[in-house]
This record gives structure tokens, C-alpha cells and sequence, in this order.
């Protein structure tokens, strides 16, 4: 079997994705200020809006980019030169705003209607410790309020693959969406490429997790400390044995070990980019997940689809912010 999407030519995205639309705000935190705020480490965590206005206020000097992990990545493709589309909600407001001319700004589709009335937009604080960790404070606001009525079926029919991210499942609308788009791309016979997105996540819905990626997810995409909290393991060896042949690919990334990617008998190994000044982490998934997908939906081998992931991983940890500031259509001629 052809673990690539099949480019007929009715394929107007290479990816459209789905995802929780926020306004990233990223400053440095020392490893006291999240002891005192009681934030664990390196995760993210939903709060509420009074909340967030609190964590504002005590935050140091920050960047405000609009953001969101799936949003993140379709930014990336489009930079790339893919095509790409994005599904999300936010409101009628100043940061509403800022959302929808940034995605737009960066080539990627953006159609979804503003909320008018209700929640404001979302936002997430990144709190980035001098070892380069980030740890994440969300309100979702207006984007959990992303629904099935959102999801356009001619779109979702018309790209090569569906991205999801595992954030959506927390949000009951939001998790309609999702398996409303997974339907229709089945239908389809396009691809649906999912993210765990993060290890916390991975326990609060595991039993559900675990049936998607064997019943309904093509191409799988999660770090260590998720895969073994999926497959309730200790060791990378194991969860690696354990997601073979659950989905058609599986992509394992390492942080500083590099990235693993499973396709039936086909195993990769490839290696992170060596000597980069790691300043923040933030986003480096999403950028390994834009690069992926963009060559996965050229039809490159899969070592070529982890190459490029790395490089533009080992870009954005190399300055604060979850995109690339370089341009990344350089990176194409090292893969």
C-alpha cells in the first residue's frame, strides 16, 4: 500500500487543518516564577479568563504572535510554498482580528465566520525557562467553540490531507468537528494526519485516542513522552513496537535524539540537527509536523518528509516565537 495521499486532481489544499485559533504571548519565566504560579512544567494547561488576565499581568516582557499548534503548522506549509487551509474560531474582536490577518498574511485559507458575542478570542502564555522548556497557560475562549457547522465538506474533500490536533478532543463541539472532518476525508479517501499534542492530553482521553489512531488516523504524529503515555509503557522501544502497524505512518520525534518514522516494515531513524542554540521550544512540533507534510504531500520517500521536519524543528528553537524567521524555502535544497 501507498502510505502517500493520492494528488488527484481535484486536490485544491495539500493540507487543511483544524485547530484551536489563539494568540500565542511568549516571555522568559525562571524555573521559580512556575514553582510560585504552581504551572507543571513543560505542558499546557486550560484556565479561565479571569486567570489568564492574572498570568498576563505577571508575565515579563513578551512577543504576541498569533498562534495555535495546527494553525502553526499550516503556516509553515504555506511558507514552504504549500497549499494550505485553516478551521477555526475567533471572536469579533481586537485579537479576533489580529488572528485572521496573520493566518491570512501567511497564505493559508481562512474562511471561518467570527464569533459575534460570547467568548473573546483565545490566547495561550508560554512561559520559556532558561533551559529552553516552555510551559503553557490556555485560555480558549471563542476557539473552543469551533463546531460541526464549521466544517465545510467541499473542502475537507478538496485537500490531500486532514490535520487534527489532539487538543480538540477536550472541547465537546470542537471534538464534533473533528470526527465530522474525519468522516468526510474518509469518504473522501484522503488522508487524516493527527497529533497527540501533548502528554496530559494523551491521559485525559486515551481510550479514545488509542481507538482513533488504529481505526481512523493515516499518518501519526507524537513525541516521546506521548507515545509511551499512549501505549502506558516506560520505554520508547516498546511504544514504538506497540504503534507499528496501528496507523500507515507514525512519526516519533526525540528532541535532541532525532525522530523515528514507522510505515509498515520501512523504519527511519533520523537524526536531530547538530550544534543549534536551543533558545525556545516552543512550536518546534509544529514546525517538524509543516515539514513532514509538506514533502509527505509532494510525494518525497519518508526519511526525506523527517529531514525536512528537523531542519525547520531546529530552525524555530533557534529564536523565541513558534515560526520561522528565516526563510524556509532555503531548507528545501538540503533535503
Amino acid at each position: 500500500m501507498n502510505p502517500h495521499p493520492d494528488p488527484r486532481p481535484d486536490s485544491r489544499y495539500d493540507v487543511v487543518a483544524i485547530g484551536n485559533a489563539i494568540v500565542d504571548v511568549i516571555a522568559r519565566a525562571d524555573e521559580a516564577f512556575l514553582a510560585r504560579h504552581r504551572l507543571p512544567k513543560g505542558t499546557m494547561s486550560l484556565i479561565d479568563e479571569a486567570t489568564a488576565e492574572r498570568l498576563y499581568g505577571l508575565m515579563g516582557p513578551g512577543v504576541e504572535v498569533s498562534g495555535g499548534s495546527a494553525a502553526n503548522t499550516v503556516a509553515v506549509i504555506a511558507a514552504l510554498g504549500g497549499r494550505a487551509a485553516f478551521v477555526g474560531k475567533v471572536a469579533a474582536d481586537q485579537l479576533g482580528k489580529v488572528f485572521a490577518h496573520d493566518i491570512r498574511a501567511a497564505g493559508v485559507a481562512f474562511d471561518c465566520a467570527p464569533l459575534d458575542g460570547g467568548m473573546s478570542t483565545a490566547r495561550c502564555l508560554v512561559f520559556v525557562t532558561p533551559d529552553a522548556q516552555r510551559t503553557m497557560q490556555t485560555f480558549l475562549g471563542a476557539a473552543a467553540e469551533v463546531g460541526p457547522e464549521d466544517v465545510d465538506e467541499r473542502l475537507i474533500a478538496a485537500s490531500q490531507v486532514l490535520y487534527l490536533e489532539g487538543y480538540l478532543w477536550d472541547q465537546p463541539r470542537a471534538k464534533q468537528a473533528f470526527l465530522k472532518a474525519a468522516g468526510i476525508a474518509a469518504a473522501a479517501r484522503r488522508k487524516v494526519a493527527f497529533t497527540l499534542s501533548d502528554p496530559f492530553c494523551v491521559d485525559r482521553h486515551r481510550a479514545e485516542f488509542l481507538e482513533l489512531v488504529e481505526r481512523h488516523v493515516d499518518v501519526l504524529f507524537a513525541n516521546e513522552e506521548e507515545v509511551k503515555s499512549l501505549y502506558q509503557v516506560g520505554d520508547f522501544d516498546a511504544a514504538l513496537q506497540r504503534v507499528r502497524g496501528h496507523c500507515e505512518v507514525a512519526v516519533l520525534t526525540r528532541s535532541e535524539k532525532g525522530s523515528v518514522v514507522v510505515s509498515g516494515d520501512e523504519v527511519h531513524v533520523v537524526d536531530a540537527e547538530p550544534h543549534v542554540d536551543v533558545v525556545d521550544t516552543t512550536g518546534a512540533g509544529d514546525a517538524y509536523a509543516a515539514g513532514f507534510l509538506y514533502a509527505y504531500t509532494q510525494g518525497r520517500a519518508l526519511r526525506d518528509c523527517a529531514r525536512l521536519g528537523t531542519l525547520l524543528a531546529a530552525e524555530v528553537i533557534s529564536h523565541y516565537g513558534a515560526r520561522p524567521e528565516a526563510d524556509v524555502r532555503d531548507l528545501l535544497a538540503a533535503v
